[in-house]
């Protein structure tokens, strides 16, 4: 059932005004003057299948306005990391998020900057024909498509995240509901937070992974390509990966 809220109180009523007002007309002598007692079979038949569709409308109008269940809002689509930070800045104003949507586009940011520095080492180090060029660039893309596929799946979470705000508890539900269904819906609402925390947690340790990264690429001279997949911070970026269940 949806929140009954000023907004659809004032839909329910409009549409009982529009149907009251539609009938009056049609049944007014002044007007249409349609008429179900002493009139042709053809009158009175339009004028019983109009009420019977005035009762229709209304009844069905208000199952949409009152009951049926409102849907959660449409993930917008995401085309480049703007749009990203677009959709995640509208949340910055839901109460108790603001600092972990600042520490997201913040994050948004870093990984952009450590990405563009880690190319200009390498392309400083490397032709980019070369193949350690090519497999660090691989490490690279790889970990940049991990963070932004973990972004998105919190953006998904952030849109539903309205709706769990629902299950906070207030003062009569405590006085009318179990104590088992007052725990069960905090521990809802806990939950979507708890997931926007562990999304941005293992977004910290992907900027950490290029940190090394980029100290290992720049503390040494040259790579054999074969080396590169054993050097500890490329593992540890493969362990991140296979964590996420992302790794393709």
């Amino acid at each position: 059932m949806q929140k009954f809220t000023f907004y659809n109180f004032a839909k329910l009523s409009g549409l009982i005004l529009g149907i009251a007002v539609a009938n009056i007309v049609v049944f007014s002598p002044g007007l249409l003057g349609l008429q179900l007692r002493g009139a042709g079979a053809l009158e009175t038949a339009l004028g019983v299948t109009f009420i019977v569709a005035s009762l229709l409308i209304l009844l069905s109008l208000s199952y949409q306005f009152l009951f049926k269940p409102t849907p959660p809002p449409a993930v917008p689509e995401i085309k480049s990391r703007d749009d990203l930070a677009a959709a995640l800045s509208r949340f910055k104003r839901v109460k108790g998020l603001a600092g972990d949507i600042d520490l997201a586009l913040s994050q948004l940011e870093r990984i952009e900057q450590k990405k563009n520095t880690l190319y200009d080492v390498l392309q400083q180090r490397f032709d980019e024909s070369e193949m350690t060029f090519t497999k660090f660039a691989a490490v690279i893309q790889s970990v940049e498509n991990l963070f932004y596929r973990n972004m998105k799946s919190m953006l998904s979470r952030l849109h539903l995240f309205s709706s769990a705000e629902s299950t906070k508890i207030s003062d009569s539900d405590e006085s009318s509901l179990s104590k088992e269904l007052l725990h069960e819906k905090e521990n809802v609402y806990h939950e979507y937070l708890q997931f926007v925390k562990d999304s941005l947690n293992t977004n910290e340790e992907i900027l950490l992974r290029l940190d090394k990264l980029l100290l290992e690429v720049s503390r040494l001279d040259h790579f054999d390509p074969e080396e590169i997949e054993t050097m500890s911070c490329i593992q540890e970026i493969d362990d991140l990966i296979r964590q996420t269940k992302l790794y393709k």
